[in-house]
C-alpha cells in the first residue's frame, strides 16, 4: 500500500513538473513574440535582397544588416539621418557602429525582386566590408494611421453639418495596401496614399460627381486633403499639415 501511495506521489510531481515547463515555455514564447511585435513597431523601412540572401531593417533608433555572409550574420548601427538629393527622391546613411561602417542608398525607382518576382516601390543598394549588395525594398506606413477619422477643422475652423450637404467628411485609410477611401461632404471619394517617414500625401483622388448645394465645402476640403505632407496622430485625433501650417483634424470614430 505503501508502495502505491509513493509512485501516485511521484506521478503527480513529475506531471506537475512537466506543467510548469509547459507553461514557461509558452509564457517565454509569449514574451518573446511581444517583445518581437513591439521592437517591429519602430521600423519604418525594411529591404532585402538576393545572392546572396540579406535583410535591412530601419528603425528609429537602430538599423540592422543580416545576411548570410559569413561574419556578417547580424550588424546593428545607431539609426541616423539620411543625406538627401537635391533633384530626386534619393537618401544616403552614412552608417558606423566603431567595428564596421555602411553605406546604405534608398532611391525611389520601381525594383523587382530576382526570385519571388515582387514589385517594391525602392531600388536599395547596401555597400558594406567591400561588398556591394542590391535589393528591393519599402516604408512602413504607420499602423496608427489605419482608422476611420471624421472631419472636425478645416483649415483652423471648427467644421459643422451646415457646412456640407449631408454629413461631415470622413476618410477610412487602408495603411498595409497604402489606400483610403471616405465621403467629401457631398461626394464620396478614394484614392492613394505616399508614405515615407513623417511624410504623408494623398494623391490619385478621384470622386463620384454628383452637383453639390452652394455653400458645400467639399472642394476646400478635398484641396486641403491632397495639399497635406505631414502629419501627427495623439489623443484620437489625426492632424494633417503642410508647411503653411495646419489643414485638417480628424477625430478617431471607430
Amino acid at each position: 500500500m505503501k508502495k502505491v501511495l509513493l509512485l501516485c506521489v511521484l506521478a503527480a510531481v513529475t506531471l506537475s513538473c512537466k506543467s510548469v515547463a509547459v507553461k514557461n515555455s509558452n509564457m517565454e514564447e509569449t514574451t518573446s513574440k511581444t517583445t518581437s511585435d513591439e521592437e517591429d513597431l519602430t521600423v519604418y523601412f525594411k529591404a532585402t535582397g538576393n545572392e546572396p540572401f540579406w535583410g535591412l531593417k530601419i528603425g528609429k533608433d537602430k538599423t540592422v544588416f543580416t545576411s548570410l555572409i559569413e561574419g556578417m550574420e547580424s550588424i546593428s548601427f545607431k539609426s541616423v539621418e539620411p543625406i538627401r538629393a537635391m533633384d530626386a527622391n534619393v537618401k544616403m546613411y552614412k552608417l558606423n557602429n566603431g567595428k564596421t561602417s555602411a553605406t546604405v542608398t534608398i532611391q525611389q525607382f520601381d525594383c523587382q525582386d530576382s526570385m519571388s518576382g515582387e514589385k517594391s516601390p525602392y531600388t536599395v543598394k547596401v555597400e558594406i566590408n567591400g561588398k556591394i549588395l542590391n535589393g528591393c525594398g519599402k516604408y512602413i506606413t504607420d499602423y496608427r494611421l489605419h482608422d476611420i477619422w471624421v472631419l472636425e477643422e478645416l483649415n483652423g475652423k471648427k467644421v459643422s453639418l451646415t457646412d456640407f450637404q449631408r454629413e461631415l467628411p470622413r476618410i477610412e485609410i487602408h495603411a498595409a495596401e497604402n489606400r483610403f477611401m471616405g465621403f467629401g461632404g457631398c461626394n464620396s471619394i478614394s484614392g492613394s496614399i505616399f508614405y515615407e517617414k513623417d511624410l504623408l500625401r494623398f494623391s490619385n483622388m478621384i470622386s463620384t460627381l454628383m452637383a453639390c448645394a452652394p455653400g458645400n465645402k467639399e472642394d476646400e476640403f478635398t484641396k486641403a486633403l491632397q495639399s497635406t505632407t505631414t502629419y501627427t496622430v495623439g489623443n484620437n485625433r489625426l492632424t494633417l499639415s503642410n508647411p503653411s501650417g495646419k489643414l485638417l483634424v480628424f477625430k478617431k470614430v471607430d
